[in-house]
């Protein structure tokens, strides 16, 4: 898995700019150094840092309960099994393939 890249103290003052002090989910009133910097699309999925996936959000948001939702979960865990065995590093299953075999006849 590709390591997760932040985004840069340039982007993170622009978009602290942009959202004017305001956590861009509830819209509670952040201080500087309390805001947390969060990728709208997941990193894993896009390796895109930049401003336009950037949003800005308090602790609460950003870490709290209503965070990551089931779907997101399994969606990311799917995607890198994905990858692992694209890159030959999941391994393959130890089970015997079972098959019903073919039709005796060519009869539909």
């Amino acid at each position: 898995m590709p390591p997760r890249i932040e985004f840069d103290k340039k982007t993170r003052g622009i978009a602290f700019q942009r959202c004017a002090g305001n956590c861009e989910n509830c819209g509670m009133r952040l201080k500087v150094g309390e805001a947390e910097y969060d990728h709208i699309i997941p990193y894993y999925f896009t390796q895109d840092s930049s401003l336009s996936n950037c949003q800005v959000l308090c602790v609460p948001c950003h870490r709290g309960e209503g965070a990551k939702t089931a779907d997101d979960q399994h969606d990311i865990s799917k995607s890198k099994r994905i990858w692992l065995k694209h890159n030959g590093a999941w391994p393959k299953s130890k089970a015997p393939i079972r098959g019903g075999g073919f039709r005796k006849t060519r009869d539909v």
